[in-house]
């Protein structure tokens, strides 16, 4: 009888959770096969090291926060407000999971102060989804200087409001985010 191996994705699923829990540090070969059930040699099965092990989690986090986030916005149609709140539910609802993509995407903004690849990484998606919103925002608004202005403020709050612990007076915080999206959409 032949033994099953622990897939590829699991592996960098689980070593994307590493890295959201502990930070780069945290992906640990050892720790990754423990949390799995496995022996680490089917990890070499799939990967020459860990640095290949890291770069495989952040091409599959790239490839999750840009271009399959674009194609599920995309693929419902609409005009450019449709999408957009496509977008804004989208992003919102994956904070819905346990290890969410914010945490993901946190840990990898901290890991990018220490190291100038993933730095540039971090360039490359953040521009990947500046210049989508642009292409959205221009279809509702003709000015260049408030088509940035809102992209600015719609990315600044994806990216900021995990740290914004703030009350919102007789308001809870998804009646303000929903507020807020609708001034964004006017």
């Amino acid at each position: 009888m032949a033994l099953a191996r622990t897939p590829r994705a699991r592996w960098i699923e689980e070593g994307l959770r590493a890295l959201s829990a502990g930070g780069p540090e945290a992906v640990r070969i050892e720790l990754l096969a423990q949390s799995l059930g496995v022996s680490k040699g089917g990890f070499y099965g799939y990967f020459r090291n860990r640095a290949a092990l890291l770069a495989e989690i952040l091409d599959t986090w790239e490839r999750e926060v840009t271009e399959n986030v674009i194609e599920q916005v995309e693929s419902g149609g609409g005009d450019a407000r449709t999408k957009l709140n496509r977008l804004f539910t989208i992003v919102g609802s994956a904070d819905d999971h346990p290890m969410t993509a914010a945490v993901a995407e946190l840990a990898i903004r901290d890991w990018a102060r220490r190291d100038e690849a993933v730095t540039e990484r971090l360039r490359r998606v953040d521009n990947r989804r500046m210049e989508y919103m642009r292409s959205l925002y221009r279809s509702i608004c003709p000015d260049e200087d408030e088509v940035e202005v809102r992209c600015m403020i719609t990315f600044s709050l994806r990216i900021g409001d995990h740290f914004i612990a703030a009350d919102h007076g007789t308001r809870d915080r998804a009646q303000v985010l929903e507020l807020t999206r609708k001034w964004l959409l006017q």
